[in-house]
């Protein structure tokens, strides 16, 4: 329980000495990485009964060869690839907006460091390395905050493609 109430505390700190823009950085990260997780969960567990279902669909059917029977084969896989593709441009948007925040972050810090230089020159260095502390943590922050996502959003992008490649191949004209 120690462990744990220190453990937040250590966040705080961290926190305080970023600035408000690392709550801004930390609500992007949990967005991001819900969708991330809510994305894993459906390629690794709905997905393959949604396959299931659009290849028990198709193989239902008598006509696989006609005009009408390829629309209906284009229109399960689109339908299909619409839901593969689910929040995986705002995943990457929120990738993209993690650096953003950190600059914004590095902005008001030096806003800060300059404040604090017109107030009291700059001959009081411990107010002068606050802002700049304000200044680098956010940047580090929202460096990191892109990092750990960037893999996972490249991933389902790439699972996507290919997941709707095999539902190509799997519903074949007889």
């Amino acid at each position: 329980m120690v462990a744990l109430a220190n453990f937040f505390d250590s966040i705080r700190g961290f926190i305080e000495l970023g600035g408000d823009v690392l709550w801004a950085i930390f609500a992007v990260l949990l967005v991001m990485w819900t969708l991330i997780i809510e994305r894993y969960w459906f390629y690794f567990r709905v997905l393959p009964e949604r396959r299931k279902e659009v290849l028990d669909q198709w193989q239902q059917r008598t006509d696989h060869q006609s005009w009408h029977a390829s629309r209906i084969r284009e229109e399960l896989i689109s339908k299909v690839g619409q839901e593969m593709q689910r929040n995986i441009r705002t995943i990457q948007t929120l990738i993209a907006v993690c650096p953003l925040l950190g600059l914004l972050g590095t902005v008001t810090g030096m806003v800060a460091v300059f404040d604090v230089m017109a107030f009291f020159g700059t001959g009081n260095a411990r107010a002068m390395a606050a802002g700049v502390s304000q200044a680098t943590i956010p940047t580090m922050s929202g460096m990191v905050a892109a990092l750990s996502g960037l893999y996972f959003g490249s991933f389902l992008e790439r699972k996507s493609e290919i997941e709707t490649e095999r539902l190509e191949d799997l519903l074949r004209f007889d």
